[in-house]
């Protein structure tokens, strides 16, 4: 099953399959609004904040997400595969940059 994920600050949205991380189902559809990175979880660059939605996460480095950062929704994208219609927020170390790209 395919879910809607809608990048806020962008304003895209793209399908992403429940069995596809956030990030690559992205990069699949060739959008640009989540930043990338080392895609495995290890540099942070993929940061965000799920604002609505379910999801399922994958072990992340807390170097990157804390426990409460993560109980508050914010994740990599990286690590995360939806479970229904999601919004998110890019909140990582490349916020500024998209805020710029608007």
């Amino acid at each position: 099953m395919k879910h809607r994920v809608h990048i806020l600050h962008t304003g895209e949205s793209y399908l992403c399959g429940e069995q596809t991380n956030l990030l690559a189902g992205m990069e699949t559809l060739g959008r640009k609004g989540i930043p990338v990175g080392c895609r495995n979880g290890g540099c942070g660059i993929c940061k965000v904040h799920i604002m609505t939605g379910n999801y399922e996460a994958r072990l992340m480095s807390r170097a990157h997400v804390s426990a409460e950062e993560q109980a508050q929704g914010q994740v990599l994208a990286c690590r995360v595969q939806p479970r229904s219609e999601l919004q998110l927020q890019v909140i990582g170390l490349m916020k500024k940059c998209l805020e710029t790209r608007r």
